[in-house]
């Protein structure tokens, strides 16, 4: 079954390669397309393109496909070119006439995009969840080793001293800033693009307005033709966060993989987390956070890869944009996959307290030293050459106690504030309205 279907037979290998991977890809979509299906026979049946009665029959039938969905039974048949095709012939199967009425007004354009931006908005919802897990775990751990000192390095090289208390506080706070930019994400996806039909709307009098309430979208986009003009755009704005959210977790997993080789020995994992060589009975090698590094490099070429696609497109709908599915819609599970799976390992991290009794990290507190002078009254100029020259004689023995206490440092964290940053922008993410919205389409609610 094809929509667009008038009679004529098309080539197979044409059908084959026009229709790609949309059956594998669409199934990522389906419940999304039975919510905003539901919502736009809603809208019919108020300006009068649907009876009271026909719309009680296709919302019946309808949430029996969206548990179908949920529950993995559903599937897109041989010989149907898309999860659109295939709902519409479940209805026309079960209600006959009734079931062909609920494409009145639509495309498959506004139809597809539609169903990806809810099924992005969920995706967007889980991940933020997740990044609020893995931002408690980081929290935790830097306050349980918050007095634990380590090196800290500039060029690679022995510079100044650090904490396990900072470092993890860091990258919970980098996570601060990429929930931020995923919360932008989030409110440029959450628009109803729904009603632009291919792209220059329609002659029917629908009501935007209310499928836009219907289906929970904080505003829609009104221009029709600028909608169609958001698919890919959307996309690679969604991508570009994402791949941000990668950036951190990658190098997150660099400084994981240093830290508990054998150079290092900062850190370790249970055995239970790592894995052995074929031929070294000896190793614990860190494949998860190599993995984790790995898939996350993968995700930060996306938003190119979405751009060079869309880079040289007039307006208006081109296939074209299909081809961005099969990168998209799976990068969205793969960093939750990924998000999870960093949070399983963060918190399971031990640390080597006794790190600074290695003399090699002696050099850590040269600048200590100097600002010790300076407080003494020595000018800073003076008092850098002195540490320097006791550095090149060999008789550098400076004092090890570290009183940072500035917002930020080694003696206060600023955890608080951090958390107080990450919460700011978690409750932009309002995952309780979505569910409501998706139990009243579904007429789970009294």
């Amino acid at each position: 079954m094809k929509l667009w279907d008038k009679g004529q037979v098309v080539d197979s290998m044409i059908e084959d390669f026009t229709i790609g991977r949309d059956r594998e890809m669409d199934i990522f979509i389906a419940c999304s397309d039975v919510l905003g299906t539901i919502a736009h026979i809603t809208m019919l049946e108020s300006i009068g393109l649907l009876s009271k009665e026909e719309l009680q029959a296709l919302k019946k039938a309808l949430a029996e496909i969206y548990s179908e969905m949920s529950e993995g039974r559903f599937i897109i048949e041989q010989g149907v070119e898309d999860v659109h095709s295939q709902v519409e012939l479940l209805l026309t199967r079960q209600l006959g006439d009734t079931g062909k009425k609920v494409h009145a007004g639509r495309s498959r354009n506004d139809q597809a995009l539609l169903d990806i931006r809810l099924f992005t908005r969920d995706s967007l919802l889980d991940i933020a969840e997740d990044m609020h897990t893995l931002f408690k775990a980081l929290q935790s751990q830097s306050e349980k080793y918050r007095e634990v000192l380590l090196p800290g390095y500039t060029h690679l090289q022995v510079a100044m001293p650090s904490s396990f208390g900072l470092w993890f506080g860091a990258y919970a706070e980098a996570l601060t800033d990429d929930l931020h930019l995923l919360s932008s994400a989030y409110k440029i996806n959450n628009q109803n693009p729904l009603g632009s039909a291919a792209g220059y709307g329609s002659s029917f009098p629908l009501n935007r307005t209310l499928t836009t309430q219907l289906l929970g979208f904080d505003d829609l986009n009104y221009n029709v033709v600028y909608a169609q003009m958001g698919r890919g755009k959307v996309e690679r704005i969604t991508a570009f966060a994402i791949a941000n959210l990668a950036s951190t977790l990658s190098r997150m997993a660099t400084d994981l993989c240093l830290f508990i080789s054998q150079n290092f020995g900062f850190i370790t994992l249970p055995s239970e987390f790592t894995t052995g060589s074929s031929i070294m009975p000896h190793k614990k090698n860190p494949d998860v956070f190599e993995l984790i590094r790995a898939r996350c490099n993968r995700l930060q070429s996306l938003p190119g890869e979405i751009g060079s696609i869309t880079g040289n497109l007039p307006s208006g709908y081109f296939r074209d944009m299909q081809v961005i599915k099969e990168s998209f819609l799976p990068a969205l599970a793969e960093i939750q996959l990924i998000l999870r799976m960093t949070s399983f390992a963060i918190d399971k991290v031990s640390v080597n307290t006794q790190i600074l009794e290695d003399p090699r990290y002696r050099y850590l507190f040269s600048v200590d030293e100097v600002n010790r002078l300076v407080l003494s009254g020595i000018p800073f100029r003076d008092a850098y050459k002195m540490v320097g020259k006791q550095i090149e004689d060999g008789i550098f023995n400076p004092e090890t106690d570290i009183r940072h206490t500035h917002e930020g440092s080694i003696g206060n964290l600023c955890n608080d504030k951090i958390a107080g940053k990450f919460a700011l922008h978690f409750a932009e993410f309002d995952k309780a309205k979505i569910e409501r919205v998706k139990a009243d389409l579904l007429g789970l609610t009294e």
